[in-house]
């Protein structure tokens, strides 16, 4: 696979490129996302499906932007797909054409199922779904994707798209042929099951501005959409705002931006009908989508479309970009592993913090690359907005705590504060810098000295065939929980 690889989706709504960069076999990490709001099927439902020609010139200027970019990336592979607007076109096949012959790319339309298919995709490897169902609401259609067991078991496209039903029921003011119409077309997911996932993995840009919109009325304290999780009925006022509201400055005063002021209703009440009929308690936002998936079937078309098990797309490329030394950094995760367990009678934390442990002992250094001063204070901001894909909330903002307070005293409640709902109990928090810090203590002198750990009632005696002055003086000065000691023994 190309180094540098762009992916551009033409959707009815939006045309949205971005241009991924390899830094190993399976570590990747975004470069440029780039959207343009060409709106390729406006007016073509109301047109027997046709393709209007301010719509496509549109896109056909925005793809010639789009390749300019992507060329100046040094991209060496481009896959270009079209979604529900093409393949829905009679005429699809002279915008194809010209496009071809002009722009010298090759468009490839995919049908509802493979585009279903590329979101769920994108949700197993980058969000870690389990068992869920993922939406994707379009300007034509709307995909699902049914994700069982870390398995996708089925993939389903309906024709219920915000631009569909603006221009056949919302521009006639026929809400209620509008529920008609999207319940109709829900029968298909009940033919297929009852058992239906309470949990959505919401995909696209409806989707992404009601979670923002949530994160904005709850001050939540962290500014990133992708693994936003929120409770449906606990913020269902939002749903009813919207859709009550009169025009675009209602809209503007709710919060929702511009440029979604013509398909935000459509899109909500898409979405509230389908959380209403199956029930759903929680959603998920997904920044990644459709485009992710496409670059994923692709890295990963040897591996079932599925990364290794415990491998970390965002770890790994962190480490890949700004690890000073790979040994340092393996011994450290391999030694965070060794206190951890040693310790479990104290700490009695559950064994899921262990690798959250390991993952900030690995990266605790990177901050030293981008300035060495306040580096861990680096670390953690770059943490909060680095750590994209395949974490929780409360994952990645503890990984960045942890790192924030090693080599530091042990953190206080007013210290979490602000990151508090994301967090555990202070008391797990607190054990946890401890350990890193204790880790970090031991292998100050990059010596990677091989240590071993006994537990002797409250005691921590560590051992080892050389202890240096360096770390025999450093390591009285950590602060520790209550009830732990430290001892340090030359064998």
């Amino acid at each position: 696979m190309a180094k540098v690889t762009t992916i551009i989706d033409i959707g009815s709504n939006s045309m949205r490129m971005v241009v991924l960069k390899k830094s190993s076999r399976f570590a990747f990490n975004l470069i440029n996302e780039t959207k343009s709001r060409v709106k390729i099927s406006e007016g073509s439902y109301e047109n027997n499906g046709y393709l209007q020609d301010i719509p496509m010139q549109r896109a056909y200027d925005s793809l010639k932007s789009f390749l300019s970019i992507s060329t100046s990336l040094q991209s060496r592979k481009i896959i270009c797909v079209a979604t529900s607007a093409l393949r829905d076109a009679p005429n699809s096949k002279e915008f194809l054409k010209r496009i071809s012959q002009e722009l010298k790319l090759n468009i490839r339309i995919i049908d509802g199922v493979k585009e279903a298919y590329y979101g769920g995709v994108a949700a197993l490897n980058l969000l870690h779904a389990k068992d869920c169902m993922t939406i994707d609401i379009g300007g034509g259609s709307t995909e699902f994707c049914f994700i069982k067991n870390g398995k996708i078991e089925k993939s389903m496209s309906l024709n219920i798209g915000t631009i569909r039903l603006k221009e056949l029921y919302f521009d006639k003011d026929d809400i209620e042929g509008a529920k008609d119409y999207i319940l109709h077309n829900l029968n298909d997911i009940l033919d297929y099951t009852n058992d239906i996932p309470r949990i959505i993995v919401g995909i696209g840009g409806t989707i992404r501005a009601l979670s923002k919109l949530v994160m904005k009325r709850t001050n939540y304290p962290l500014d990133v959409i992708h693994g936003f999780e929120y409770n449906v009925k606990k913020n269902n006022a939002i749903f009813s705002d919207i859709l009550n509201s009169k025009n675009h400055d209602d809209l503007k005063e709710i919060g929702i931006k511009k440029d979604r002021y013509d398909t935000i209703k459509e899109g909500t009440f898409i979405f509230e009908t389908i959380i209403n009929a199956f029930d759903i308690k929680k959603v998920i936002a997904s920044g990644a989508g459709v485009r992710e998936g496409i670059y994923l079937t692709d890295l990963l078309r040897t591996s079932n479309h599925k990364f290794p098990s415990n491998f970390n797309p965002s770890v790994k490329s962190l480490l890949d970009r700004f690890e000073m030394d790979n040994k340092q950094s393996v011994y450290a995760g391999s030694n965070a592993a060794k206190i951890f367990q040693v310790l479990k009678p104290l700490h009695k934390i559950d064994d899921k913090y262990e690798i959250l442990l390991v993952i900030a002992s690995k990266l605790h250094s990177i901050g030293v690359v981008l300035n060495f001063y306040n580096n861990t204070d680096n670390t953690f901001d770059f943490i909060l907005n680095g750590l994209n894909y395949d974490f929780l909330h409360t994952s990645r903002v503890l990984i960045a705590h942890i790192i924030k307070f090693s080599k530091k005293s042990l953190p206080k409640q007013k210290d979490i504060e602000i990151f508090e709902e994301l967090l555990p109990p202070i008391e797990i928090v607190q054990w946890l810098s401890f350990m890193i810090t204790l880790n970090l203590t031991l292998n100050q002198d990059f010596s990677r000295l091989k240590y071993t750990y006994e537990l002797s009632d409250k005691e921590l005696i560590i051992t080892s065939d050389d202890i240096p002055y360096i770390v025999n003086s450093n390591v009285d000065k950590i602060e520790t929980p209550k009830n732990c000691t430290i001892k340090l023994v030359k064998s």
